[in-house]
């Protein structure tokens, strides 16, 4: 993927956007040291993320973070805009979705193609929803697999804590195994190229970029599950800093960052 590009297309809007904050700015705005945001560290928006979920999260040493796909670079493109640095903590996705993280003080967003979900809601705030995602299942060419039914007696694969395992726990066939449960993408993807697992079922995005990447694996069937990705904070503890990147990510949608940037890395969705 031609990131560098984006990210520069990205950063070009971003100092447009700068530009056009100082000219109208009475010096109360969110642009600055970020004081105002009661930040992990002065200056610099630390983003908490479980790395790898291509092509949302992936390690890019190219870029200013360590890291790219469509969170990062969307998270960067807010950071710039709020004249912030970022860095980014890869940390385990069921700690950041439970809001243990944010208790012990490691981040001040999270950004992990995380879903809304009222539960979640309990102990994290969310920004508004910024992409729409699928479930979806991810088999072997020729392995017979097409459907959740002919699961009966294999072994499933899914990410702990994720809206995947709930779909998998509540659809799948009774004389099917229990799934398989792996802390992250990085250990599921692995487990099915070696044949440890029969099939994924997880998030489209990565499944869809597995299957580009290589031809013996498919997606066999998608599941509208209604379900929308938010970037997420301490619960109840900084209302300053979700309504700046609210705002951030209008911009980002108004001046056409986001669309450039989600044809980038969602193709087959925005063609």
């Amino acid at each position: 993927m031609t990131t560098r590009t984006l990210r520069l297309t990205a950063a070009a809007a971003s100092a447009v956007l700068l530009l056009s904050a100082c000219g109208d700015n009475d010096g109360g705005d969110t642009a600055g040291s970020g004081s105002e945001f009661d930040l992990v560290q002065d200056g610099t928006l630390t983003v908490c993320s479980d790395i790898p979920y291509p092509p949302l999260e992936f390690e890019d040493p190219d870029s200013p973070s360590g890291y790219g796909g469509f969170d990062m670079d969307l998270m960067q493109a807010i950071a710039d805009n709020l004249e912030l640095e970022m860095a980014v903590r890869d940390v385990g996705f069921d700690a950041l979705q439970s809001g243990t993280i944010f208790a012990s003080g490691q981040c001040d967003i999270g950004a992990s193609a995380m879903t809304i979900l009222d539960e979640r809601k309990k102990n994290l705030d969310f920004s508004d929803p910024y992409y729409d995602s699928l479930q979806s299942l991810l088999a072997p060419v020729d392995s017979g697999i097409q459907s959740l039914d002919d699961l009966s007696g294999k072994t499933l694969g899914v990410q702990q804590g994720t809206t995947g395992q709930r779909y998998a726990e509540e659809n799948l066939p009774d004389d099917a195994k229990e799934p398989q449960r792996f802390p992250s993408d990085g250990e599921l993807w692995p487990a099915l190229q070696a044949g440890n697992i029969d099939a994924i079922l997880q998030d489209y995005p990565p499944n869809y970029v597995h299957a580009q990447d290589d031809p013996n694996f498919e997606i066999v069937e998608t599941y509208e599950t209604d379900e929308q990705y938010g970037f997420a904070f301490p619960k109840g503890e900084n209302q300053a800093l979700q309504d700046a990147v609210n705002e951030q990510l209008q911009a980002l949608r108004d001046d056409g960052t986001y669309d450039e940037l989600y044809a980038e890395y969602f193709p087959e969705a925005a063609s």
